[in-house]
């Protein structure tokens, strides 16, 4: 019985403990709507209100589209756009007037990366190739957003899956994807394009997902908030992946609120995806949103991952920013160790990628699921019918096969060590979490500035700003948070890495982040339109 009744105080606090400005605003008789700085729960007031119908919210995304992807400052961020959106949006509005709204998601438009099964819409890969061509069956998440009442509005450019990759996380169907904070920047891939929706706010929501970096690099460009997700909380079914190790799918947001109210519709069982099976008992009983805490940070512990600091001058703009965003955490209330170190070489983690032995496979069955609207069936395939089209590394890829080889087995075990390592350092020192910048270098330009922008040498190797694997190498989670911008006044993030299914506590921290330091601004580039903001 006390438990209970701790566990409904707790609930009850958190509530009180979130309740916002706009809130107290529409109490008194007025609040402000601003599309540009809406949550998800700010789109649900406006429309519980009467000021806002999911129909105009789609409306004015789709205003934003047109406006500024292919026009003026051309993002490039969208492959396919839902041409029954609005269609939807009313009949979710007269589902909500009569029986009330599914979920927190009902009616609210999400932008998905081109790689997640759709079959309203195309899924490419953005590859060439497969342009025009719809899966069979949905995507676990997809299904899932769906059931939760979600509009998917629009599926995401992306870098390239399975042909040649454009310069800027781009696709041989789209070309590359412009950095909404500075036009003469690429964003990072490959969930460019989810990136740069959100960061221009035509979508409320939008979904990535990352072998290596390709869900917080790009959210590090974007100054969003992103979660990569332990290994086996959210499905994988239906979505195209190189390995079965390290695939991660995740919400990419403009707020920590968006990104708990995602998650709550994403996690769960995925039958073509058993990995999951192992969450069952890790998930909450409660909304992932009734964790967050604008004062998340005061009583915890974070360690100081130094040993995940690039060095050289390239990086001193970004050193800086990260410890700002250390000291406000200590001056939040945190207990801050500084240093803690795992005593490994973390520069060398990336060489854990299991994607050589593991590509074939788990492609072919991507490929077998997909339906007979696909051009090819299987990787080998492919290769014989447009060789001219496919990335290089697939070439290499059909040599491999998941197995007893001595190195595959070697990577998998050192995963298996690096985890075990990361959760003792942890553990000794009585840590809610790791942190550390994601990079500290800002989005980069032409292929041509590449080395200048995005490397270092040190002892010898060439160390890029894409070889933090340290959580897709582990399978543990970790989200990013804007924590400021450089004097050109482009984003970096900082990284809170956690234990496995430690996502009430990242988000709890994060969200204490937020609150604390509220460092992300709109991209200029993309100002605001008539009709999104008004008073009601």
């Amino acid at each position: 019985m006390r438990a209970r009744w701790l566990l409904a105080a707790l609930v009850v606090a958190v509530v009180l403990e979130s309740f916002t400005a706009a809130d107290a605003s529409r109490v008194s008789g007025s609040a402000t709507f601003d599309l540009a700085t809406a949550t998800i729960a700010d789109v649900n007031l406006a429309i519980d209100a009467g000021a806002l119908t999911s129909q105009q919210l789609v409306q004015l995304y789709l205003n934003r589209i047109a406006a500024y992807d292919q026009q003026g400052p051309k993002i490039n961020s969208i492959i396919t756009l839902n041409q029954g959106a609005l269609t939807l949006a009313r009949t979710l509005d007269e589902e909500r007037k009569a029986t009330g709204r599914r979920s927190p998601l009902h009616g609210i438009p999400i932008i998905v990366k081109d790689l997640l099964n759709t079959t309203d819409m195309p899924t490419t890969g953005g590859f060439a190739r497969l342009k025009g061509a719809v899966p069979a069956s949905d995507a676990n998440v997809i299904a899932r957003l769906r059931a939760a009442g979600a509009i998917i509005l629009a599926k995401a450019n992306m870098t390239d899956w399975l042909g040649r990759s454009q310069d800027g996380g781009g696709s041989s169907i789209a070309g590359p994807v412009a950095n909404p904070y500075n036009l003469a920047r690429r964003m990072a891939g490959s969930s460019s394009g989810t990136s740069a929706a959100m960061a221009a706010w035509f979508g409320s929501g939008g979904v990535g997902s990352e072998t290596g970096t390709s869900i917080r690099n790009p959210t590090t460009d974007g100054s969003l908030v992103g979660l990569a997700p332990s290994e086996g909380l959210i499905g994988r079914g239906g979505a195209m992946a190189y390995t079965f190790t390290h695939e991660r799918i995740g919400p990419m947001c403009r707020n920590t609120y968006d990104v708990a109210v995602m998650l709550d519709s994403m996690v769960g069982i995925d039958a073509n995806d058993l990995v999951t099976a192992q969450a069952l008992t890790q998930l909450p009983t409660v909304s992932y949103t009734t964790f967050l805490d604008k004062n998340g940070l005061r009583g915890a512990r974070i360690g100081v991952l130094r040993e995940m600091f690039r060095s050289g001058p390239l990086h001193a703009e970004g050193h800086a920013l990260s410890d700002g965003a250390i000291f406000a955490m200590h001056k939040a209330g945190a207990t801050v160790l500084d240093p803690v170190a795992v005593g490994l070489n973390l520069d060398r983690v990336r060489m854990l990628k299991v994607n050589y032995w593991e590509a074939e496979t788990v492609l072919d069955k991507y490929l077998a699921d997909f339906g007979p609207n696909s051009p090819f069936r299987t990787i080998r395939e492919l290769l014989k019918k447009f060789p001219k089209d496919v990335s290089p590394s697939l070439l290499e890829y059909v040599d491999g096969r998941p197995g007893p080889d001595p190195e595959y087995q070697a990577r998998l075990k050192g995963r298996q060590a690096l985890r075990r390592a990361l959760v003792a350092l942890m553990e000794t020192h009585d840590l809610d979490a790791l942190v550390y910048p994601h990079k500290t270098i800002t989005a980069r330009g032409s292929n041509a500035q590449a080395d200048v922008l995005n490397a270092v040498v040190r002892n010898g190797d060439r160390v890029t700003e894409s070889d933090n694997y340290l959580s897709p190498m582990t399978g543990l989670p970790a989200i990013l948070v804007p924590m400021g911008y450089t004097r050109e006044g482009l984003p970096l993030a900082i990284e809170f890495l956690g234990r496995p299914f430690s996502e009430p506590m990242l988000l709890k921290l994060a969200s204490g982040f937020e609150a604390q330091t509220a460092h992300r601004k709109p991209p200029a580039p993309v100002p605001p339109l008539p009709g999104e903001k008004f008073v009601y």
